[in-house]
């Protein structure tokens, strides 16, 4: 399994557009899961202190930091291929 975190804000233009290359990814890997938590929360807010997230989205894979701000659909793949 392939579970990915992104720690996002409300209208945030980069969340959304990692979130829709996430989705579209789902066919290619049917093991990917996708959570988002709220930077607001008090879950988002551990996660920005422990992992030193500065932009959003904060993005996790497998419960290690990953990246933060836009993440392209080959970053990602690259990723998810040496997962597997």
């Amino acid at each position: 399994m392939i579970k990915v975190t992104l720690v996002s804000t409300p209208n945030c233009s980069h969340c959304l557009e990692v979130k829709k290359t996430l989705e579209k990814m789902k066919r290619e890997y049917p093991e990917l899961t996708v959570e988002e938590i709220s930077a607001l929360t008090e879950d988002g807010q551990k996660l920005i202190h422990k992992h030193g997230i500065m932009s959003s989205p904060g993005v996790l894979i497998n419960n290690e930091f990953f990246s933060m701000g836009i993440v392209t659909e080959k970053q990602f793949k690259e990723k998810f291929d040496s997962l597997r």
